[in-house]
C-alpha cells in the first residue's frame, strides 16, 4: 500500500507550481460574487482545467469558505472516467498530495463507507483520476484543517448514492461536494439549451430527466438530490457556462454548473 497518491493532473488541468496555483484559486476566489447566506451543505462543481472552468467551480468554493472554521471533512464524489468500476471505489492510501501540501483521508469514515454492498477499495480507480484531484487545491484555499471521503462512482444506482451519502452526512463539520461537467462537445448554442434543461431538472430535483449524456457525473448528482429531499435542503444555481463562456472556442464546448444545497 502506498501512503499517499500522487496528483495526477498537477501542471495540466491547474498549475503545479505552489505559488503560482495558490494565486490563480485566490483570483477566481476573489473574481466569483459573494452570494450571501448560509454557507451551503453541499455543492455540485465541475472538474475540468481551471481555464475553462476554475470560475464556475469559484462561485462554490467562496461559499463553502464561509464555513471554514466549522468545516472538518470533506466528502468528494465524482465519476470515474479510466477505470470500470461495478459499484464505488476509496483509496487505501492515507492522504491525497497536491501542489499545495498533504490532504489527510477520514480513515474512520472511509472504513464506515467501505463495509456497505457496492463500495470497495481501489488505489487503481484514483490513481489517474482527475475529477476529485481538481478540487482538492479549491479546498485547501478555502478552508483550514480539513479531511476528505474521496469517493469514485462507476455503475451505481442513484439510491446507493444517497444510503451511502447517508452514512457520512454528519453535521455542520461536514460538506459534499460533488463533481461534475455538464454536456460534452456540442456546439454552444445547442450546450446552452441542453445545460439549461439540466439545471432546471437539477432545481427541480428531477433525477429522472438527468442521463450521462447531460452530465459525466448523472448518478453522484442524483444521489446528492435523492439524499437531500429528505432533508429538506434547497437547491440554488449559483453559476452556469461553458468552455465558450470561459476560454475556449464555440464550435465544440463543455458545460459547467455550479450548485449549492442549503
Amino acid at each position: 500500500m502506498t501512503a499517499t497518491r500522487q496528483p495526477a493532473v498537477a501542471g495540466t488541468f491547474y498549475p503545479d507550481d505552489p505559488a503560482e496555483l495558490r494565486t490563480a484559486i485566490e483570483r477566481l476566489l476573489d473574481a466569483a460574487p459573494e452570494t450571501g447566506g448560509r454557507a451551503p451543505k453541499a455543492v455540485v462543481v465541475p472538474h475540468a482545467g481551471y481555464v475553462y472552468s476554475g470560475p464556475v467551480a469559484a462561485h462554490a468554493y467562496r461559499a463553502l469558505a464561509r464555513d471554514a472554521a466549522l468545516i472538518r471533512r470533506v466528502v468528494l464524489i465524482g465519476p470515474a472516467h479510466y477505470v470500470p468500476l461495478d459499484g464505488a471505489a476509496l483509496p487505501t492510501v492515507e492522504a491525497f498530495l497536491t501542489p499545495l501540501g498533504r490532504v489527510p483521508l477520514d480513515g474512520a469514515a472511509c472504513d464506515a463507507l467501505a463495509a456497505w454492498p457496492g463500495v470497495m477499495r481501489s488505489d487503481r480507480a484514483h490513481a489517474e483520476e482527475h475529477a476529485l484531484e481538481v478540487q482538492l487545491p479549491f479546498l485547501q484555499v478555502s478552508l483550514r484543517d480539513f479531511a476528505i471521503v474521496p469517493l469514485i462512482v462507476g455503475e451505481a444506482r442513484h439510491q446507493d448514492v444517497a444510503d451511502w451519502l447517508d452514512v457520512v452526512w454528519g453535521g455542520a463539520e461536514t460538506r459534499i461536494v460533488v463533481s461534475s461537467d455538464l454536456s460534452h462537445y456540442h456546439a454552444y448554442e445547442t450546450a446552452r439549451r441542453r445545460d439549461r434543461a439540466t439545471a432546471m431538472a437539477i432545481e427541480m430535483s428531477d433525477f429522472s430527466r438527468i442521463g450521462f449524456d447531460d452530465a459525466c457525473g448523472a448518478v453522484p448528482i442524483a444521489g446528492l438530490l435523492a439524499a437531500a429531499r429528505p432533508r429538506g435542503l434547497a437547491v440554488r444555481r449559483l453559476d452556469l457556462r461553458n468552455s465558450g463562456d470561459t476560454a475556449g472556442p464555440r464550435q465544440r464546448v463543455v458545460g459547467y454548473g455550479a450548485w449549492a444545497f442549503n
